[in-house]
């Protein structure tokens, strides 16, 4: 595996030993390109929509998360969340004060009082928050790419299987680096 990282301050490498103690470094296995299709049957990708299509990707991206006067939704990229559950489809928005990931579908979950319910998996991150972004590929399969994101607690998100992998590389850096300024 190669890695490169892109960071706001150093951030170490970390990974939780698996069940037999070894620590083993992720990889990306399989084929991870989302296929999406639009209304007309078409593939879509979302990192590519014109400005009227962006507007309503904007439209729902205010519907999921809390949105501050002023904020500007940036990119949208179809992408996968790494999970210990394994990989979750979804949405990755960069706006212009967080990065936020949202699950195709929902999830079942345990409410207090011990229902299921379903929800969508929903990740914001404050772009203050976040203090290194790691830049990774699969050095058997180099086309299989990842990026991860440290956040200044030490939590790490993995996101893989981007439709242009580089164009959301560069917005995500570009959005932490302007945010620094």
């Amino acid at each position: 595996m190669k890695s490169t990282m892109y960071q706001v301050e150093r951030t170490p490498r970390r990974y939780l030993p698996d069940s037999a103690g070894q620590y083993r470094v992720p990889s990306c296995k399989g084929n991870f390109v989302i296929k999406r299709t639009n209304k007309l049957g078409k593939k879509a990708d979302v990192s590519h929509m014109e400005s009227e299509n962006m507007e309503e990707v904007e439209k729902i991206f205010k519907q999921l998360f809390s949105v501050t006067e002023g904020e500007k939704l940036l990119k949208a990229c179809q992408c996968y969340l790494s999970s210990t559950a394994g990989p979750i489809a979804g949405l990755l928005f960069i706006s212009s004060q967080k990065v936020a990931f949202c699950s195709d579908t929902s999830i079942k979950i345990a409410a207090p009082n011990g229902e299921l319910v379903r929800v969508h998996y929903k990740v914001p991150t404050p772009l203050e928050k976040i203090k290194g972004l790691n830049e990774s590929e699969n050095m058997e399969k180099p086309s299989q790419k990842y990026m991860e994101i440290v956040t200044v607690d030490d939590f790490e998100f993995c996101f893989m299987g981007f439709l242009n992998y580089q164009k959301g590389f560069k917005y995500l850096q570009q959005a932490i680096i302007s945010k620094r300024l």
